[in-house]
């Protein structure tokens, strides 16, 4: 049988219809599907009968649950499933002076009754509401002529009229009672309706027959899954609302154990590709190392946590596979620290380390950090005359200049730069080691598995004889447990689940009113009065940099003339010249400067002891972890801290995120009111991998789903490394990653 010519209702050889053979028949193999449906069904992503099967419903309709027209009670709101049997459109009544609104008069039935609908200014209901349309009206039922009716309902349309009504209307054209009626994502451009889709999609399933089965029974009936072909009629054409929670488990099982197993199985190719270096981790004569002296001469002792963590580092380092970690961390808790720990160890070994940042900003106030960290540390050096020297430290972004550029390549390439701090300008190709030990990548969100191959390459030189760095990625926007699973499922994980000794939270409050803004601008000069400083971050405004730039000057001119005139006010924005950020940050942490406004550029990283207050203005337009990263620039010298969330919307959204913030200073609560919030899209969307990947799975309500889909994926790659004996899963993974992973991923 050819594949790509076969009709769908082929069966396909070895146990049933694959979703490969799907992915390769055109939707046009489908009755009735010609250039131009084929071309509306293109405006949903679907092109292959692969992607119309696995466009999902988004809810459906429970026909059994609707109330009839003729129980219907006058002044509740309702959803009535009827046909439409009559459109008029009367036209305007009156000549000279002001016309009453554009009316237009639908009547609806069910096997309840009749019903008038009304819309005002709404004309083109008349032509999307036309007679023998099935529709889902849905408002509040007022009275006209003691007879009941609708004024301007929302309209969910199932059926056009020009659509056959098999299987959704009895033979009177009338909903049937009792039938389940699914409604899938259209798209306006498109012209289609949900009993469209609905009918191609069991066409296709009924000519696909039976579905070959990656899983077999001793598994489904482990984790109690359905089998495939029950899941795809039970998605699409459920004979009750009970059978549609099995099918989407079945089916979002799915998604998980294919993101799990590329995960599993890119970790499983690096360590066969591996060239790891045993770091040095004790010394045979039982002397302080690098990190001994580093961590004695630190003026605080690490937290519990961090000891944990520096302890995962040791002992991934002192293993032969190279390090693979995530290392999560609340705002504050430390991980700089453990990030120095872990370049040190291979600094011990005469190896170099790299610490890569997503900013200029950051990657300075790294350095900075590192240079103040590593202070008195010095490192064997047989060409000085003592034979050591201190620890080198470099920075290098794009704006470092030419002659520091060549001093830092030649310290880099002869091994007498032993930490290099930077942004991308890391990865380009003049950058080379004389031998790339450790790599830490902050901020790994905002870095793709391209950037972390490029660095590994790194360490393997132009020649390809060097060894893999060791990789730690840090993250100080926590991820639900489950959403790191599924997105750095190829890391082992470390969470610095603890604050230093004496940071107290930072108290939050929602400032809704300008009465209660007063209360805020109050704290900032009471807490100017007594030495502190304060942060005042603008709204963000979505046209451009400079437009942002332009509107944080003017916000800094403003405040300095009215809310906190005789206050020394000073400004911060992405535009500003490099020489004028430091200048302002610098007027900032010295105390020549009371208040800083500025825009997100001090989002990360900015790390001013004696700033107690911040306020967030329009703090409706920025999400959970922009503000929970913005709160933690204040509180960090241990003294009294508050962050005032400046906002008047009453919106849903924006007023679930701030009480949230009120509510909460812990990273990972507030990261999964951020998922709750926002959905996986976000999360995902740092895989920068494959097709749609989620399109049933719930990261939160499917917990147990993506653990267990975690534990088949490791135990699978593990008694069997390549899948020799799992091709179809083989295949199904083909169709979910892009060409590149998948040559590394099966390149056995």
């Amino acid at each position: 049988m050819t594949e790509v010519t076969a009709p769908p209702g082929a069966a396909a050889p070895g146990g049933g219809r694959r979703l490969g053979q799907l992915a390769e028949l055109p939707v046009t193999v489908l009755r009735g599907v010609g250039d131009a449906v084929a071309a509306d069904l293109g405006e949903l992503g679907i092109t292959t009968v692969f992607d119309l099967v696995t466009h999902y419903p988004r809810r459906y309709i429970d026909g059994s649950r609707m109330v009839t027209i003729g129980e219907l009670k006058v002044g509740e709101k309702a959803s009535v499933l009827a046909s439409v049997t009559r459109v008029t459109a009367p036209p305007p009544r009156g000549g000279g002076g002001r016309r009453p609104p554009a009316r237009v008069e639908v009547e609806i039935a069910d096997r309840g009754g009749r019903m008038k609908v009304v819309f005002f200014n709404q004309t083109w209901r008349a032509k999307q509401l036309r007679v023998g349309t099935l529709a889902l009206f849905f408002g509040a039922v007022t009275s006209f002529r003691d007879a009941p009716q609708m004024v301007s309902p929302t309209v969910e349309v199932l059926r056009g009229a020009d659509e056959e009504a098999t299987g959704d209307s009895g033979q009177d054209g009338m909903p049937e009672a009792g039938r389940i009626y699914p409604v899938y994502p259209l798209t306006e451009k498109a012209a289609l309706t949900s009993a469209r889709i609905g009918r191609l999609v069991h066409e296709a399933l009924d000519r696909a027959g039976e579905f070959a089965d990656p899983l077999d029974v001793d598994v489904r009936t482990q984790y109690g899954l359905l089998d495939r072909t029950a899941a795809f009629a039970g998605i699409h054409r459920p004979g009750s609302m009970p059978d549609v929670e099995p099918a989407r488990r079945r089916l979002a099982f799915d998604e998980l154990l294919r993101l799990q197993l590329a995960l599993v199985l890119r970790r499983q190719r690096l360590h066969e590709d591996a060239r790891g270096i045993r770091h040095i981790t004790t010394k045979s004569d039982g002397s302080a190392t690098l990190v001994d002296q580093f961590i004695g001469r630190l003026p605080f002792p690490l937290t519990g946590a961090q000891g944990r963590a520096v302890a995962d580092l040791v002992a991934d380092l002192g293993g032969p596979l190279p390090m693979h970690r995530l290392l999560q961390g609340d705002v504050g808790s430390g991980k700089t620290v453990v990030a120095v720990a872990a370049m040190l160890i291979g600094v011990e070994g005469g190896h170099q380390g790299a610490l890569m940042a997503p900013t200029e900003v950051l990657a300075e106030q790294h350095v900075t950090e590192v240079r103040r960290l590593v202070a008195g540390l010095e490192v064997t050096d047989a060409s000085t005359l003592e034979g050591r020297r201190p620890v080198s430290v470099a920075l290098l972004t794009s704006r470092t200049g030419a002659a520091d550029r060549t001093a830092i390549h030649t310290g880099l390439a002869n091994g007498t730069v032993d930490l290099l701090v930077g942004t991308h300008a890391l990865l380009t190709d003049r950058v080379a080691f004389d031998s790339l030990g450790v790599v830490v990548i902050d901020e790994q969100h905002r870095f793709g598995v391209e950037q972390r191959a490029a660095l590994r390459d790194k360490g393997r030189g132009d020649d390809g004889t060097g060894s893999d760095p060791d990789l730690l990625v840090m993250t100080a926007t926590p991820i639900p447990r489950t959403a790191a699973m599924v997105v750095f499922g190829d890391l082992d994980m470390t969470v610095i689940d603890e604050l230093p000794p004496g940071r107290q939270p930072v108290t939050t409050t929602w400032a809704r009113t300008p009465l209660e803004a007063q209360h805020a601008w109050a704290r900032v000069r009471e807490q100017v009065a007594s030495g502190h400083r304060a942060f005042v971050v603008c709204p963000l405004v979505e046209e451009s940099e400079k437009i942002e730039a332009a509107s944080a000057t003017e916000e800094a001119e403003r405040l300095a003339a009215e809310e906190l005139e005789g206050l020394r006010v000073g400004l911060l924005h992405g535009q500003m010249r490099p020489a004028e950020k430091e200048q302002a940050m610098e007027a900032f942490r010295a105390g020549d400067l009371d208040v800083l406004v500025a825009t997100t550029v001090i989002e990360v990283g900015v790390d001013v002891p004696e700033a107690s207050v911040m306020v967030i203005e329009d703090a409706d337009r920025f999400g959970i972890a922009q503000l929970h990263q913005l709160r933690g620039r204040v509180g960090r010298g241990g003294d009294p801290a508050w962050c005032f969330l400046l906002s008047e919307s009453e919106a849903p959204e924006p007023a679930a995120r701030l009480t949230a913030m009120e509510e909460s200073t812990d990273g990972f609560v507030l990261a999964d009111v951020d998922l709750e919030l926002r959905g996986e899209g976000t999360i995902l969307g740092a895989r920068q991998k494959g097709r749609s990947d989620l399109k049933l799975a719930k990261l939160l309500s499917d917990r147990d789903l993506v653990v267990d889909a975690r534990g088949l994926a490791v135990a699978l790659v593990a008694a069997d490394p390549h899948l020799a004996d799992h091709r179809l899963l083989i295949e199904e993974l083909r169709l979910f990653v892009d060409e590149d992973e998948a040559e590394f991923l099966f390149k056995s």
